[in-house]
């Protein structure tokens, strides 16, 4: 059974994917590709793209206010907020505190984190050790990205990969161990730095005319390498995210792998065992988008009905640094999910403010939903 002595719930859903589509009919004409060699390979058919004027924060935003209407709370009741993101507006201010300020979230603490990939896990895990503190009693946690800004459109390699979006979720702490978090588990090799980066840009290559000339402010990928990693990381990550549930591959109802490759995907849940069935995909739609892909899917899930009370769902995520981890949710209804009367411990101010209602990148990029967002 679970180890800890704290358990908390996701109270609240949202996610938020920009209204322009990037497909392979596109990226055929522009590099030297074709639909077939990409869905072979990728799975992928289309990507979303944020428009010039979309960040990060706007997506964040967005998928920020969903989840708090979800919930049926307002930006005030918030605590902490966290951002996983390797796309943020700016160096610094943190994407985290703009995403406040953007809410009007006065009362809560904002920080990012650099995870990658597997930010969204490494933030529930985070959010969970401050709950269990006992100074916190509601954080929102977020995946956002704007890949595009740091995809090479000229290197058919990775270009095909990415996407943009955001999913966001509000943690709170649970009355009960019935349901929400049951396990989470992290882990990092920083040996494998290496194969997937964005070299320059930082201090140990300030951005100069030469790391702009040889492109090396895009996303450098070893492929290979990625996968072989990948595959372990997975199958490493959901045996360990198990065991500390006490759960076995069997008791799981819902997997929600990263969305990178599919490749990636069938090998790990081959390897692990799990029915094809149970496998949730997003990634023919939306591509990879890093650290919104597991909150993303968690949502789309939810909405698709996939998600049922009392389900057991597996996450599990890889990504750049190398980083990678998982975590076990026993899927609670609606009304469980945010539950009323815990006292807050540090509550200072009432929660009166009501929550917020809610060209073309490049040739080629399908705008037929220009300025939307899901």
């Amino acid at each position: 059974m679970p180890y800890r002595d704290t358990f908390v719930t996701l109270a609240g859903l949202g996610s938020a994917l920009p209204g322009r589509v990037l497909t392979n009919g596109d990226l055929e004409r522009m590099v030297e590709t074709s639909d077939e060699w990409i869905v072979e390979r990728t799975g992928i058919r289309q990507r979303r793209l944020a428009a010039p004027h979309e960040a990060t924060s706007d997506l964040a935003l967005a998928a920020s206010r969903k989840a708090l209407s979800d919930a049926g709370m307002d930006p005030a009741d918030l605590d902490l907020i966290i951002v996983g993101t390797v796309t943020p507006d700016m160096p610094f201010p943190s994407t985290a505190c703009l995403l406040q300020d953007a809410l009007g979230a006065r009362r809560a603490a904002a920080m990012d984190l650099g995870a990658a990939c597997t930010g969204f896990i490494y933030g529930l895990a985070a959010a969970e050790g401050f709950l269990a503190s006992g100074r916190f009693r509601t954080v929102l946690v977020v995946g956002a990205e704007t890949l595009s800004r740091i995809t090479d459109y000229q290197d058919r390699s990775t270009c095909v990969l990415f996407g943009d979006g955001a999913g966001a979720a509000v943690v709170r702490r649970a009355t009960s161990a019935g349901g929400g978090l049951l396990s989470v588990y992290l882990a990092a090799d920083g040996r494998g730095a290496g194969i997937l980066r964005l070299p320059a840009g930082g201090s140990r290559r300030p951005a100069d005319m030469e790391t702009v000339a040889s492109r090396q402010h895009f996303i450098h990928m070893d492929g290979r390498e990625v996968f072989r990693f990948a595959v372990r990381a997975m199958v490493s990550a959901v045996k360990e995210s198990l065991h500390r549930a006490g759960l076995r591959v069997s008791d799981v109802d819902l997997f929600i792998p990263h969305q990178a490759n599919t490749r990636i995907i069938d090998t790990a849940v081959r390897l692990l065992g799990i029915p094809p069935e149970k496998v949730f995909h997003t990634i023919e739609t939306y591509g990879n988008i890093s650290s919104a892909s597991i909150p993303v899917s968690l949502d789309e899930a939810r909405r698709g009905g996939r998600l049922r009370p009392g389900d057991t769902v597996l996450l599990v995520a890889f990504g750049a640094g190398l980083t990678y981890g998982g975590a076990v949710l026993r899927w609670e209804a609606a009304a469980a999910r945010a539950p009323a009367g815990i006292p807050h411990p540090c509550a200072r101010v009432p929660a009166t403010v009501r929550a917020q209602r809610t060209q073309t990148l490049m040739e080629g990029c399908d705008a037929r939903h220009e300025n939307s967002t899901r």
